[in-house]
């Protein structure tokens, strides 16, 4: 089966109505990966699994158990190696919350996004907290997580800023990623910017 074919059931698996109501779907499951790639600790693959389902699914046999858990260890690979590489990650999905930003894709990424942070969110500030901060700010205004506190809700309700800020997702990865696995390397993101 090709990796295509492993994410289109992979897809269908994750957005079906049968799996818990806490577990994490499709687009979800993407952001949240890619919160476990650019973690400085690598966290034990059933313990991450676990999260993601919420409870464990009900597999039709040991067969779809293997499929599915070895497509999202495949898909969690293909994201590292792309954080890896020089280029900006490309999202799965629109930078744009459309007509309906509760049922956008890049809401529901940008929550399982969070959902990898706060496994491990000790580790995400332990060194680098208030860049940390800053760098992750347009993934947290994009989740609509922090809503109720007074400066997401003025972003949030401010449509061309919150477009802004979706549109930096990509760098803001690229950045997150060299900032704590590589942090000899300060991402372009963080240096003083020359008025030259």
């Amino acid at each position: 089966m090709s990796f295509a074919e492993q994410l289109t059931q992979l897809r269908s698996f994750l957005d079906a109505d049968e799996l818990h109501e806490q577990a994490l779907d499709y687009m979800a499951s993407q952001g949240y990966l890619t919160a476990l790639c650019i973690c400085p600790e690598p966290v034990p693959e059933q313990e991450w699994l676990d999260v993601l389902f919420a409870e464990p699914p009900h597999y039709r046999d040991e067969a779809e158990r293997q499929a599915i858990e070895g497509a999202l260890g495949q898909l969690k690979i293909h994201i590292a190696r792309l954080l890896a590489a020089d280029d900006d990650l490309e999202l799965p999905c629109a930078l744009e919350f459309g007509d309906d930003p509760d049922n956008s894709d890049i809401r529901s990424w940008c929550i399982g996004f969070m959902e990898g942070v706060f496994l491990r969110e000790s580790l995400w500030f332990e060194r680098f907290e208030e860049e940390v901060s800053e760098l992750l700010l347009p993934i947290m205004v994009g989740s609509g997580l922090f809503d109720e506190q007074e400066e997401f809700a003025d972003m949030a309700q401010n449509p061309q800023l919150a477009a802004d800020m979706l549109a930096q997702i990509p760098e803001t990865l690229t950045a997150l990623f060299l900032l704590l696995n590589a942090p000899e390397e300060k991402p372009a993101l963080l240096k003083p910017r020359s008025n030259g």
